[in-house]
């Protein structure tokens, strides 16, 4: 069983950058997505990562002002986001998969899962 547990949120201007960082409770190497749900809509997908970190793949919402990066080394998935928007307000999650080779953007592609953190961008 993998624990993953997300961090880095919090209240930001529009405009301004941040970095969230997923935790896993043992190795890595595991492909790894992000996904985001703002209030009354449904959970979506943010960016996805394979397992060697080769590959990567965005949703056009993101795309061009987002990374999705592994540290290896401290067990840690990231994202970053620039030129943050009111609307990317939304709570991140990161999910991963214990096996794979493709880039997965369904919630469905997932098994494990962690609590979320609340990213709030102000106008």
């Amino acid at each position: 069983q993998v624990q993953l547990a997300e961090s880095g949120g919090g209240l930001l201007q529009a405009g301004a950058s941040l970095r969230l960082s997923c935790a896993y409770s043992g190795r890595t190497e595991y492909p790894t997505g992000w996904f985001r749900q703002a209030p009354g809509k449904e959970r979506e997908f943010v960016a996805a990562i394979t397992w060697t970190g080769a590959r990567t793949l965005y949703a056009d919402s993101v795309k061009g002002r987002s990374t999705i990066s592994f540290d290896y080394a401290k067990n840690m998935v990231y994202l970053e986001m620039n030129s943050l928007r009111p609307e990317d307000t939304a709570v991140y999650y990161c999910a991963a998969r214990p096996r794979g080779l493709l880039l997965y953007d369904r919630e469905n592609d997932y098994y494990w899962w962690g609590q979320g953190t609340q990213v709030t961008v102000s106008s």
